[in-house]
């Protein structure tokens, strides 16, 4: 026990105390005390009770705390809940900590042993606690034994005189009422003629008007030596006074400087002027774009630091306010009115000095930012108003209480402007400056929503102002994807146009258009993951940097692309499909996309209308609401394949709990109403997926689906696929046959076939007799190979390459790169063509003639060797094995691989919605075929084993033809020899790949 802490010392004695006070057992050597001491120590150490959860003991004071105020026991619930706390913050006598585990174990032992404390009786007794003794010491007397006080150039003045402010009150002409407002003059213009002297002259016998003016002039106060205005002589009114006259009387080297005094009315005067955009002030101040507040101003009722303190958080208002007002200025370029943003809109600029007008973005945002200030300038008047009426007291206070949800809206409004507009780059390109803003807007949306009910006001006027902002974009997107041209002058656009590629070149589909990302540093939670489409390029960055792009077109980004490219290439061609003669009315009767998504929002926000004869009550209606909108939310969710039904019951609440967010249409020009909730995150992403994607989901399906009909009627589509696999697949079995054949003969015979003009002419004989529609299209030439690649007599056929003139736009489909793997898919079948060939034009005549020849001139060496009969049967034989071997991959590879696959394209070219899927399923089958035809690098040893068979073939076959006697039996060894080796070597792997499942087909 000599390691054993105090507390365990102290717990060892407590609990032998415990056994004798319980059991009466005095000896403390007994055999049943020690059972009952391990017992006890046993349970102290590996008991199994739970700690103490410190989380269910304040709940448990909370709930009584709760109970006994619900009990109107005011008394007892405040000593409970003060008493409790004072506790936990008391260190306890072994531990100095508090609220720790040992404080909540005794909270929660009270707690099990109390009984109903809501019925008892209960009188909190006074605890006095040791008055602290004060020190009576006179530590200034003994300080400042023997110094000189000093008081002032004035020791016999007291410190206040009310008599003597009388005097001076007195002695000033004006009385002491004074408006604060100034009707006719700005301080601005004042302040420029601070150094003139206004002679006023007056005409006798007008005693009124002088009297008049006399008591409603404004005090220069932004003039030096400006006399000092009449005020109360209330203490209230004076604190500036006594306490200037407190810190000279404590302050030994305090040294009193010039103030100029304003009242009130006129620091709110300047207040809301510096908030209406006014520069030149007396106050607030602007210096290098900053503003500042004047360190000499003061007002009688304030110390220094307090209006200090007021003031330099008004003009941090100001500055933000001053900041954004500059932005407008420089946008609209500097014009009084700027215009709503449209089409044209960049005329709007035409007045600005800088040679490149501002894009479009810029100016919507600027037009929301603009409407907003509208409305903001309108309180400043109102208030301005209620000062110069007088019909109540306005203190600056007041007016910032007034002011402070406007207020927090600039700050909110300073800081997107600063994070989407004012931190970017200089030289940064117009695309990524308007992909910023509208992300930066489009998180600030989220973002403020995640506060809850606190930012409805905030994210109602960022909504109102990101459909304002968006409305570029949604007019680029209409104007794409329904006439087929991107008019971006301003190069805003994240898609761009390539001028360099026609439309009617056959790279059109794949070079015409770059799709830009904004490439910007986000936190980890917020990556968003780069939705660049296939057929489309985008720009490259340091990997340090995420790339993102529009958030909001993110979903649809793909189906904008196909649409647009689709359009235009339809626009260049000359098909019935886009032949409309009433164009010009059917596209003034139709409403853009900007103008549907605004309609599709006020249809979705707007509130169930019932009429004024709808007699249900307002239970029954909400229920009917939101079944109704319970049904329209799941049908939304299951566009997306999202089937749950509890969530879009919780959507359809989302939406009845709102306000109006109505629109009110008025022309063209569209007015969003700031006041009302905002949308939460869930449903402004819903609002996109309900009131935009499908719009422009619809424009993708008319478009693309057009474009597929114009293929595949007037251009042949079809046919153009079927005629690459009639010829380059070998489907066309008849015509292609007379062609191959024809070469194969040539090579039997041992002439010369490489030759252009023989094959061309072959080639349009076959195909002219049964397709003389593509006899002009066909055409065949011979590539340059490497004689070192020549060696086996199989590869004599490389280098024959077939060539198919597809005509525009069907080209975008079957480009070159697509004929260069149906080539190589129609040397491998040409291969085995040959190889079957040979095998089948072998006559059993050749062989046994020239054997009966070998036998009259046999010598006697050769009778002790195999039997010619015998050699000959190994030679049929072996022909037997080889055509066996020869047809089943013939048969594999025409039926199983090209036939199957072929099916499942045709079937998969009439499901194809848009162009860019149908290029994608041509070049997936394309793929199939080039892997289960082995010409995949990966597979080429069992390209290259099946190749040796063929090769075997082939020798075989020339040593057939060439009689028996012309070669050695012992090469009939070899040729059986290695292709049993082949056999097993393709029997044994292909076994383990399929069992692998490496080859699923």
């Amino acid at each position: 026990m000599a390691h054993w802490s105090r507390f365990e010392k102290e717990l060892e004695l407590e609990t032998r105390r415990l056994i004798s006070h319980y059991t009466s057992i005095q000896d403390e050597e007994d055999q049943n005390f020690q059972m009952a001491l391990k017992f006890a120590w046993s349970n102290f150490k590996f008991h199994r009770f739970l700690d103490t959860n410190r989380h269910n003991v304040q709940r448990s004071i909370n709930g009584i705390h709760e109970k006994l105020m619900v009990h109107s026991d005011l008394s007892k619930a405040e000593s409970w809940l003060r008493l409790t706390g004072e506790f936990l913050s008391s260190p306890l006598p072994n531990t100095e900590e508090t609220k720790t585990e040992v404080h909540y174990s005794v909270l929660a032992l009270l707690l099990h042993l109390s009984d109903s404390p809501s019925n008892t009786n209960y009188c909190e007794r006074p605890r006095l606690k040791e008055a602290e003794k004060e020190d009576e010491f006179d530590w200034a007397k003994y300080l400042m034994e023997g110094e000189d006080i000093d008081t002032g150039p004035f020791p016999d003045t007291p410190e206040w005189s009310e008599d003597e402010s009388e005097e001076e009150d007195s002695q000033q002409p004006l009385s002491r009422e004074d408006s604060g407002i100034q009707v006719d003059r700005t301080p601005q213009e004042d302040h420029e003629q601070n150094d003139k002297t206004v002679q006023v002259t007056w005409t006798l016998g007008e005693p009124d008007s002088r009297a008049w003016l006399e008591q409603h002039i404004v005090t220069s106060y932004w003039v030096p030596n400006s006399p000092r205005f009449p005020h109360s002589l209330h203490l209230h009114s004076n604190l500036y006074n006594v306490w200037d006259q407190h810190l000279y009387n404590t302050g030994p080297l305090y040294l009193p400087e010039e103030k100029s005094f304003v009242t009130e009315t006129q620091v709110i005067r300047e207040t809301l002027w510096l908030f209406s955009g006014v520069k030149k002030l007396f106050i607030f101040q602007h210096n290098d774009g900053k503003v500042t507040v004047r360190n000499d101003v003061v007002v009688t009722h304030l110390t220094n630091n307090c209006l200090h303190s007021v003031l330099e958080h008004i003009a941090a208002y100001g500055q933000a306010v001053t900041r954004l007002q500059k932005f407008i200025d420089e946008v609209t370029g500097h014009s009084a009115e700027p215009c709503p943003p449209g089409l044209n809109s960049s005329s709007s600029s035409s007045s600005k000095k800088s040679s490149d007008p501002p894009f479009r973005t810029y100016q919507a945002f600027v037009w929301a930012l603009y409407k907003y200030f509208t409305s903001f300038k309108e309180e400043l008047n109102t208030i301005e108003k209620d000062i110069i009426a007088k019909d109540e007291t306005v203190t600056l206070s007041s007016v910032l209480e007034r002011l402070s949800p406007h207020l927090a809206q600039i700050t909110m409004l300073h800081r997107v402007f600063c994070t989407g507009v004012a931190d970017v780059p200089p030289g940064t390109p117009n695309v990524l400056r308007a992909s910023h803003l509208l992300n930066t807007l489009y998180k600030a949306i989220i973002e403020y929503d995640s506060v809850g009910e606190a930012s409805e006001q905030s994210v109602a006027l960022l909504f109102s102002l990101w459909v304002e902002t968006v409305r570029p974009y949604l007019e680029i997107v209409d104007e794409w994807i329904v006439h087929g041209h991107l008019f971006d002058p301003a190069k805003e656009f994240i898609i761009q146009r390539n001028k360099d590629v026609p439309v009617n070149h056959r790279d059109f589909w794949y070079a015409t258009y770059t799709l830009y990302s904004v490439s910007e540093t986000v936190e980890s939670e917020e990556r968003l993951s780069d939705a660049a489409s296939g057929s489309s390029g985008g720009e490259q960055a340091s990997s340090s940097r995420q790339h993102t792009m529009v958030s909001f077109l993110k979903p649809v980004l793909k189906q904008i692309i196909m649409a647009g490219k689709s359009m235009q290439l339809l626009k260049n061609l000359d098909c019935k499909e886009t032949e409309q003669p009433d164009g010009s009315s059917r596209d003034a009767e139709r409403k853009s996309l900007y103008t549907l998504f605004l309609e599709s929002v006020q249809t979705r926000l707007r509130h169930g209308e019932d009429s004024p004869t709808n007699t249900v009550t307002e239970q029954q209606a909400t229920k009917k609401s939101l079944i109704k909108m319970q049904s329209i939310v799941a049908r939304h969710l299951e566009l997306d394949d999202i089937h749950d039904p509890l969530l879009a019951i919780n959507f359809a609440r989302l939406y009845l709990e709102q306000n109006d967010f109505h629109e009110k249409f008025s022309g063209s020009n569209v007015i969003l109403d700031r006041s009302s909730e905002s949308v939460t995150c869930q449903t402004f992403e819903l609002t996109l997926r309900s009131c935009l994607y499908p719009h422009i989901e619809r424009r993708y399906i008319e478009c693309c689906g057009n474009l597929m009909r114009t293929l595949k009627k007037d251009y042949r589509l079809l046919g153009y696929l079927q005629a690459m696999r009639n010829y380059f697949l070998l489907e066309a079995g008849d015509t292609m046959y007379d062609f191959y054949t024809a070469i194969f003969d040539k090579v039997l015979e041992k002439e010369s076939w490489q030759q252009l003009a023989f094959l061309n002419v072959q080639l349009q004989e076959a195909v002219g007799q049964r397709h003389p529609e593509d006899s002009s299209r066909l055409s065949i030439f011979l590539e340059t190979i490497d004689p070192a690649r020549k060696k086996q007599p199989v590869n004599n056929l490389d280098g024959l390459t077939l060539s198919y003139k597809v005509p525009w736009p069907v080209d975008i489909v079957i480009s070159s790169e697509c004929q260069k793997i149906y080539n190589q898919v129609f040397l491998l079948l040409l291969q085995i063509k040959w190889a079957k060939y040979s095998l089948d034009t072998l006559r059993f005549s050749d062989l046994t003639v020239a054997a009966k020849r070998q036998e009259g001139g046999q010598s006697e060496e050769s009778t002790a060797k195999e039997p010619i009969n015998q050699q000959i049967h190994r030679m049929f034989l072996l022909r037997v094995k080889l055509m066996h071997f020869v047809n089943s991959l013939h048969n594999y590879i025409m039926t199983r691989i090209l036939h199957s696959t072929g099916l499942e394209f045709q079937h998969q070219v009439q499901e194809a919605k848009d162009l860019d899927q149908l290029i994608k399923i041509h070049y997936r089958y394309l793929s199939t075929i080039h892997d289960r035809c082995l010409l995949r690098e990966k597979v080429s040893f069992v390209k290259e084993a099946i190749m040796k068979v063929l090769n075997l073939v082939l020798i075989f076959s020339d040593r057939w033809q060439a009689g028996f006697g012309a070669w050695k039996i012992e090469s009939i060894d070899k040729m059986e020899s290695d292709f049993k080796n082949c056999h097993m070597f393709l029997v044994t792997i292909l076994n383990k790949a399929v069992c692998r499942g490496s080859f699923p087909h």
